[in-house]
């Protein structure tokens, strides 16, 4: 068997998004953000809306900034593991600090929040640059499907076993919805450290370069650098890279805005809680099945197929008057969510350089930290100037033309060529 696919290492390393999408699903879509306006800030919604968003706005930045630096640290210094350990359980130790924060008390809960999300997004990027190293080629798909399937089952769990908390905390001996809130804001951060552990025992540290953290850092400032530079070689990479930031872009402002276009519509929190459920436990198998299709018919194909439902999502969103059409909607997403997401990493690694894999998937994980900025502006432009919400969902298909455009254009076997050549000169 090639050493890249051992099992052990593989379902060690896939479990970590089990970990850590618990983080994701039970923190950041749902519960930070309601209990952030409704108990920390104290009832001053505008106030609460701006610091929201200014804390968001910091943390993505300060990712933005962070994601392709470390990378070039730790391909230079092989410090992949150390700096995913690093990131992982500061998140999860910041995510339980939230359960001590008192009401009224947003500067300290919005400073943890800003804190987790650098570990998840840092841990993150090592852990996408891990998948070459895990994997071979001809089971790279798998697996990420594999990581991106466990996350949503894994997330999907525990958010389920919180929100019931939250609805009946009497039965789970619990004085009210506050403190169920905060017992699983508690329960996420152990969640995420415990399942981090298989990768941590199970999956190797690539073999690389071992400088000293000093010598890493001014060589990762120097290959910074130099990936730019090298954008401009790797062609292909770089049409890929625009691709993917336009399409994701769509995806994550569908993701981000269809709780509060179903809000605006009239849909009830309790129906938009159900749709988060539905999407979590459709994208189970969704992201295992899908890699199937890209087996069958190519992994370029099969994003351009995910690329094309989404234009078809946009549409159904356009003419959702029921909630019923909001859960059906919540399963279109599920069904095409993690294939575009698993395939779209692992499509990626063929195209890069695998020695410097987590440089090039700190530049990956940037963009998708900027995603979501041109589609809520162009949603609210629309918006605007029609009147109508509906035509500014609508919009996003703009998005999802222009990616799949580019995508189309990139040229695999030319993009392994391009990479060929970078090496060798």
């Amino acid at each position: 068997m090639d050493m890249q696919d051992s099992k052990k290492e593989i379902v060690s390393w896939a479990l970590y998004d089990w970990a850590n999408s618990a983080f994701a699903t039970t923190v950041m879509a749902a519960f930070f953000p309601i209990f952030f306006s409704q108990y920390w800030s104290a009832g001053s919604s505008a106030e609460s809306t701006f610091f929201l968003g200014l804390g968001n706005s910091i943390e993505s930045l300060l990712v933005a900034i962070l994601s392709p630096v470390l990378g070039a640290i730790a391909d230079r210094g092989s410090y992949r593991k150390k700096l995913l350990i690093f990131f992982a359980f500061l998140g999860a130790m910041m995510t339980c600090c939230l359960s001590f924060i008192g009401m009224g008390l947003w500067p300290y809960a919005m400073l943890l929040y800003i804190i987790a999300n650098v570990g998840f997004a840092g841990a993150n990027t090592m852990y996408d640059s891990l998948l070459p190293s895990v994997a071979s080629e001809k089971k790279v798909d798998f697996v990420s499907s594999l990581g991106y399937s466990l996350g949503y089952i894994g997330g999907g769990l525990l958010f389920l076993l919180n929100v019931l908390m939250y609805i009946m905390p009497e039965r789970f001996a619990l004085a009210d919805g506050v403190q169920a809130v905060k017992v699983s804001y508690a329960m996420v951060g152990i969640w995420w450290a415990v399942f981090s552990i298989p990768l941590i025992l199970f999956v190797k540290e690539p073999k690389g370069e071992r400088l000293s953290i000093k010598a890493a850092v001014s060589a990762g400032f120097s290959e910074i650098r130099r990936t730019l530079k090298a954008l401009r070689t790797l062609r292909n990479t770089g049409l890929f890279l625009i691709a993917y930031w336009c399409y994701i872009d769509g995806v994550d402002t569908i993701i981000r805005m269809a709780t509060d276009y179903g809000t605006a519509i009239g849909f009830s929190s309790e129906s938009l809680i159900v749709a988060l459920l539905i999407t979590q436990f459709v994208a189970f198998p969704s992201a295992i099945l899908y890699n199937i299709l890209g087996h069958k018919i190519g992994v370029k194909r099969s994003l351009l197929v995910d690329v094309s439902a989404y234009i078809v999502i946009a549409v159904f969103g356009f003419f959702m008057t029921k909630e019923i059409h909001f859960y059906l909607l919540a399963c279109c997403i599920g069904l095409f969510q993690g294939g575009i997401q698993a395939l779209s990493r692992s499509y990626y690694s063929r195209l890069i350089p695998k020695e410097h894999s987590s440089e090039f998937y700190g530049f990956f994980n940037m963009l998708g930290k900027f995603a979501a900025i041109i589609g809520p502006l162009l949603i609210g432009v629309v918006s605007l100037i029609t009147g109508e919400q509906r035509y500014g969902i609508l919009s996003l298909i703009l998005l999802f033309i222009i990616g799949g455009v580019l995508l189309a254009k990139v040229d695999d076997k030319a993009a392994q060529e391009e990479v060929s050549r970078y090496m060798k000169g």
